[in-house]
């Protein structure tokens, strides 16, 4: 009728009954916890199998991973020492000491900061986020380990595991697990002792633990990370929920197609023999005296066959039958167009989980400077969003937590006039997180402008050494003093090259060592 000018059911396109486009198109409008809760083990399931056995959702779950968190997730300690009252210098010496006991303690091979020893806090860091890509959320317990030189540590726990008390459905306060105030807050967190699906005998699986979400000092119990997109949201859903169809369809595809290829180089030829279903019908009828005898004729040509192979120049030439004659397999199979369609495929699923089709594909055969730096500009952002995201709510409370006790027992110690931790508690472990770098890909146009955004006071050296090489300015300028000192005489240390010849200019006055 719309087409037709005689009117429509509605203004939009999208809520028009009438459109024959939409009519199969009811999708159902639910709560959040009822859209997500219904199908979430399921998505969970079907996740987990594509990155076990997918190579391309693997491969783009381990970049994501290795960009955003990497081998070395650690926090850069930024005290805001205005809010606080004190003063920069202070703030740098507190700056220092937190960074060398956290490092001494997130990169300790004894791996005593995580409760199952196991993992150093990066590689903890890098489960938790892989497992927000896949299964949608991040959980973990801050526990207390009295034994441990720190006893601080962290336990990463299977989403699975957060559940109702003996599977109850959902009410007004407890979804998903979860113990809700009248205002939605996550009070605390009901966990199954075991997995329900677990290969071990045991009556754990029907146990559950309520933990508080935090201490009444607001020290962290439960982190719980997780996309919120709609509000009422308590439980996360994989991140690789929109493109799993599509995943699963191009997988399947690509086995047909590789399976119709190995097919033709292995038959790659045939014999066909003249007798035919319709001449053994008409030569045989029901006489089984005949057909024995043609079965024993197929014995011995069967035995023909082995007897007579001669190999000539390393070829063998093979004599056939009386009658037969050679066939051959045609192989117009895999498709000529399966890389064109393959690249269409994966250029939706590099959408859907937010990188470019060069890197889930791994394929730059047409990408030039131009595109490549518009993707990386593009991708950086995303990634940028989801490392601060996954910072502040899954990393800085474990981090607060550690600072706690380290205030608390005395290991580092706040000057006599300083504020109260605790009613400061978040300027005092102001932080920001450095994973990877960003990387180049012109190095020298990126070290260029890089310089030019120090020079004109649009960053610092500090951030551009994080953003690009993800290094610590500090720890760097402590390296380049003492290479200073060990270069030979009249030979400049790069560092001490001027920012006009670093950007081109060359006409310029040549610094000399005393300088």
């Amino acid at each position: 009728m719309r087409d037709a000018v005689f009117g429509a059911t509605a203004p939009y396109v999208a809520g028009d009954l009438a459109v024959d486009t939409m009519q199969g198109f009811q999708p159902s409008r639910m709560a959040p916890d009822a859209e997500i809760g219904q199908g979430r083990d399921k998505i969970t399931a079907r996740a987990r199998d594509l990155a076990r056995n997918n190579g391309w959702a693997a491969g783009a779950v381990s970049k994501e991973v290795d960009s955003i968190i990497g081998g070395n997730f650690r926090p850069f300690c930024k005290p805001d020492w205005r809010a606080l009252g004190l003063d920069p210098v202070w703030a740098q010496e507190f700056k220092e000491e937190v960074q060398a006991k956290w490092r001494n303690y997130a990169e300790d091979p004894r791996k005593l900061a995580d409760t199952t020893r196991s993992q150093t806090v990066s590689q903890l860091f890098g489960t938790a986020y892989r497992g927000y890509l896949i299964e949608g959320e991040a959980l973990g317990l801050v526990n207390w380990r009295r034994k441990r030189p720190t006893h601080t540590c962290l336990r990463l726990v299977d989403p699975d595991l957060l559940s109702n008390p003996y599977d109850h459905p959902d009410t007004p306060f407890l979804r998903g697990g979860i113990n809700l105030s009248r205002d939605g807050v996550a009070l605390a967190y009901n966990f199954r002792q075991s997995h329900p699906n677990t290969n071990h005998t045991g009556f754990d699986s029907l146990d559950w633990k309520r933990i508080r979400r935090e201490l009444p000092t607001g020290r962290p119990q439960v982190i719980h990370f997780f996309d919120k997109l709609r509000d009422g949201q308590t439980r996360g859903v994989s991140r690789m929920a929109p493109i799993i169809e599509r995943l699963r369809m191009e997988d399947h595809y690509s086995k047909v197609e590789l399976q119709a290829a190995v097919i033709n180089a292995v038959l790659a030829a045939f014999i066909k023999s003249p007798m035919g279903p319709e001449a053994m019908d008409d030569m045989f009828g029901g006489d089984t005296e005949a057909a024995s005898a043609f079965l024993g004729m197929q014995a011995e040509r069967g035995k023909f066959y082995d007897k007579n192979k001669i190999r000539l120049g390393g070829s063998q030439v093979t004599m056939l039958y009386p009658n037969d004659e050679i066939g051959m397999v045609q192989t117009a199979r895999p498709a000529a167009q399966f890389a064109e369609f393959e690249a269409a495929v994966l250029r939706n699923i590099a959408s859907g989980l937010g990188i470019s089709y060069e890197q889930l594909a791994s394929d730059w055969s047409k990408t030039n400077y131009s595109s490549a730096r518009a993707a990386m500009i593009e991708i950086w952002r995303g990634w940028t969003n989801r490392r601060i995201a996954f910072a502040q709510n899954f990393c800085q409370p474990f981090f607060m937590a550690w600072l706690e006790e380290m205030v608390i027992d005395g290991h580092i110690k706040l000057p006599s006039r300083a504020p109260d931790f605790y009613e400061n508690w978040v300027a005092y472990t102001r932080a920001k997180w450095i994973g990877p770098g960003k990387g180049f890909v012109d190095p020298v146009k990126e070290a260029q402008a890089s310089a030019m955004r120090v020079a004109l006071g649009m960053s610092t050296l500090e951030e551009e050494a994080a953003e690009l090489t993800g290094s610590d300015f500090g720890d760097n300028i402590v390296q380049i003093k003492a290479e200073i000192e060990m270069m030979p005489d009249n030979v400049l240390h790069p560092m001490q090259e001027s920012f006009a010849k670093l950007l081109g200019h060359n006409a310029g006055p040549v610094m000399s060592p005393e300088d």
